[in-house]
């Protein structure tokens, strides 16, 4: 054992724990505390990113609802407008119904009318024929002193002269 590493040595033990306490307290000053220091601001800084990160995602919930709710809205409002051009179409397509059946039936009226004008025109213009054709006929049995044949071929001129004046 005449190794002096191996020999305890009471000197060489003081001075070893005498080392190890300033390094420990070198240690402790020089490079624990900033290191724990970083470590701490490290740990506030993620705890503050968990903390920024909860309020986007809650301030991305928020203005989800807020969008469905917009888009609810804008829904709702374009099936109003759209009910609202439904109902003006149809009144206006009453109206155009409305007013045209009221055209048609004023040009039937007048139709009816003109009808009824031209028909009395007529009637007068027959008239005036037959009074024509009985003066005519008239006269011709003034003038003549007439036998059953004669009175017959006379009926015949008369009808055959109607026929062809009506064409």
């Amino acid at each position: 054992m005449d190794n002096p590493l191996v020999q305890p040595d009471p000197g060489l033990f003081i001075w070893t724990i005498l080392t190890f306490l300033i390094l420990l307290g070198a240690l402790a000053k020089f490079a624990w505390g900033p290191l724990l220091r970083a470590l701490d601001e490290r740990q506030e800084t993620i705890r503050k990113s968990l903390d920024d990160a909860e309020q986007a995602n809650k301030e991305l919930q928020r203005l989800q609802q807020e969008s469905a709710q917009i888009i609810a809205e804008a829904r709702s409002d374009a099936q109003a407008i759209v009910a609202k051009s439904r109902a003006e179409a149809e009144t206006v397509r009453e109206d155009l119904k409305r007013k045209a059946k009221e055209e048609a039936d004023a040009l039937v009226r007048g139709a009816e009318r003109q009808i009824q004008l031209e028909t009395a025109r007529a009637v007068q213009q027959i008239r005036h024929e037959v009074v024509d054709l009985s003066l005519s006929v008239a006269s011709k049995l003034i003038k003549k002193n007439l036998t059953q044949e004669d009175n017959d071929a006379l009926i015949q001129d008369s009808l055959s002269q109607i026929e062809t004046s009506k064409h």
